[in-house]
């Protein structure tokens, strides 16, 4: 980690905002790197990934690393992807699933962090939060056209629907998904990967 993005860690880790969850013995949960070439940006770690402190350390980034093409060790290597959902803390239980990440979160440390990213060809939004957050009035009127019409939003963001096996009904019903969003996804990352 640069000099740069360990002050930034240091920062996020102390601020204010965070207290509260620094009093339940929470850290941050996220990877950067200045050299990454990828970024996923998703919800908010699960608590199994806060326990662990490894974004994605649980059913939804076995799935996730499926859809891309990868395996753990290239997956977990921050040169390659960094990991910097909307919210870097587990946000709580809601009766389905878990609380959204918190609003202020993502535009007050996102920005700070890309700038240390100059080699980042692609990132890929997972989920409505990152989508809305990112995409801003592109967004289409729901997750499911966003990420339907993904190709309009390349080379810079590739939009898809959380990995969650919640999701499961969504991708019952949007097969599509399957037969040609994941195989376009894995290819724009090899192609990347393969640079």
């Amino acid at each position: 980690m640069s000099d740069r993005l360990a002050q930034i860690y240091s920062e996020i880790t102390t601020h204010p905002m965070n207290a509260a969850l620094q009093d339940k013995g929470y850290v941050p949960v996220y990877t950067a790197s200045s050299q990454a070439r990828i970024v996923i940006v998703g919800q908010a770690p699960g608590r199994k990934a806060q326990d662990s402190i490894t974004p994605w350390n649980d059913a939804s980034g076995e799935a996730l690393r499926r859809w891309l093409g990868v395996d753990r060790e290239t997956f977990y290597n921050p040169d390659i992807f960094s990991l910097i959902p909307m919210d870097f803390y587990y946000p709580g239980k809601a009766p389905h699933g878990d609380l959204p990440p918190r609003k202020d979160f993502a535009p007050t440390w996102h920005p700070r962090l890309l700038a240390e990213m100059p080699h980042v060809e692609l990132i890929i939004l997972v989920g409505a939060y990152s989508q809305k957050y990112y995409l801003d009035r592109r967004a289409k009127r729901t997750l499911t056209e966003t990420v339907h019409d993904y190709a309009s939003y390349l080379p810079e963001f590739f939009p898809v629907v959380h990995p969650s096996p919640l999701n499961f009904r969504w991708r019952a019903r949007n097969k599509w998904f399957e037969l040609e969003v994941i195989p376009a996804l894995e290819k724009v990352v090899q192609t990347i990967l393969d640079k």
